[in-house]
């Protein structure tokens, strides 16, 4: 049972850059409304669990702080997806997961797993081979903006997650840090949107905001709120498994909705980074399962937090 709601919850998420496409809006008005809309329902799963969080002031402004990182990430996302599809924007936001372990090792001299130094270089050849590499048939009205965009993304919510990860440390359940990252989020694409979007608007228009309803209420509250309960429950190897199928199904959706079609250079950098990404994936999760028993999840300790794929709490 919990494998099967993990699974559902993954392809749920898998959704969110197909209904950013679908609203048909700006860059900022989508990532605006993203933890907008989303902000009432994690105010209320707060003030159910209120007594659990006991986090000080200044960690409270901390993670504030950090969800304005995470608001920079959706807004660069949301362009990469507008330069690049839908599925190679979610690829390359993807590229976090490599860039988290290895910033952890460079910052708090967290020892990453060994398979990080041979990801590293095969997840950059990916991005490269993702931009097209200039041939007139690589997908995308902006194949090297498309790419900035989406590596500057995974770079930004690189950032979010090892500050997020350790504000939110110790604490039982995630609705605290979750509540005060969404609210820096929303504040943070509302500035940007009204500084540099001439497009941003707030103004609910139909069918645009059905999207990004089912977009914040969907996959961002009710998917990743599965997730966070699912993945401390599972055998680590189970969970980078349910994550891996994320980027992989964003890819499939957006060639039968949206008839993306990548260059063959292109689907070779999809290829190397999604295969560096599961290289670091699978490494973590035999160091996490080293002395345990695999068969027996429950002995291992609760997660603090999840790092997997498009991750997008």
């Amino acid at each position: 049972m919990l494998h099967l709601l993990g699974v559902a919850a993954a392809v749920l998420i898998s959704f969110s850059a197909i209904f950013i496409r679908l609203a048909d809006v700006s860059a900022s008005t989508a990532a605006f409304f993203r933890p907008a809309y989303a902000l009432p329902l994690i105010a209320v799963l707060y003030a159910l669990t209120r007594g659990s969080d006991t986090r000080t002031r200044r960690e409270r402004l901390v993670t504030i702080a950090a969800g304005g990182l995470m608001g920079l990430s959706f807004t660069l996302w949301n362009y990469a997806i507008g330069f690049v599809g839908a599925g190679l924007a979610t690829v390359l936001g993807n590229t976090q997961v490599v860039f988290v372990g290895l910033f952890a090792w460079l910052v708090f001299r967290e020892r990453p797993p060994a398979a990080t130094v041979f990801a590293v270089p095969l997840v950059l050849a990916g991005v490269v081979l993702a931009t097209g590499v200039g041939r007139p048939d690589a997908y995308g009205s902006e194949p090297l903006l498309g790419v900035l965009f989406g590596v500057v993304n995974a770079l930004s919510y690189t950032a979010f997650l090892l500050i997020f990860r350790r504000t939110a440390r110790g604490l039982t359940r995630p609705s605290g840090p979750l509540l005060d990252a969404t609210l820096g989020a929303t504040i943070a694409t509302l500035l940007l949107g009204l500084a540099t979007d001439p497009g941003f608007d707030l103004r609910p228009v139909w069918p645009a905001h059905a999207w990004l309803l089912a977009l914040a209420v969907g996959s961002q509250t009710i998917a990743w709120s599965a997730i966070l309960i699912v993945l401390p429950r599972l055998r680590a190897i189970d969970t980078s498994v349910i994550l891996m199928v994320q980027p992989g199904l964003t890819v499939v959706w957006g060639r039968l909705l949206f008839a993306e079609q990548p260059s063959p250079l292109q689907w070779a950098g999809v290829l190397a980074v999604l295969g560096g990404v599961a290289l670091v994936m699978f490494a973590s999760a035999r160091e996490r399962a080293h002395g345990r028993t695999l068969d027996d999840p429950a002995r291992s300790p609760p997660a603090r937090h999840a790092t997997g794929p498009q991750r997008r709490w």
